[in-house]
């Protein structure tokens, strides 16, 4: 799922993005950190996300999206017609 968020030590940039231990349910390859660490210090450790690990599977939804579409156009197309 995507998001629009700010992170907690600089709220003034807004991103879009996807929360890192969400994505790491579905794409853990992609995701390095744990959620909620924190150092020695108590600072955050934020977790990360490689994006690029993301870009084939969203390829292949997109691709798969438009095969379906393109078949309900087909069928549509043949009901109007008859």
């Amino acid at each position: 799922k995507p998001y629009r968020f700010n992170f907690k030590n600089d709220t003034s940039v807004t991103l879009d993005g996807f929360y890192a231990h969400e994505a790491s349910e579905v794409v853990p390859e992609a995701v390095v950190g744990t959620k909620d660490a924190v150092d020695a210090e108590g600072n955050i450790d934020a977790q990360g996300i490689d994006q690029s690990k993301l870009v084939p599977l969203l390829t292949a939804a997109l691709q798969e999206a438009i095969a379906k579409i393109e078949v309900l156009e087909t069928k549509v197309a043949a009901l109007e017609a008859g």
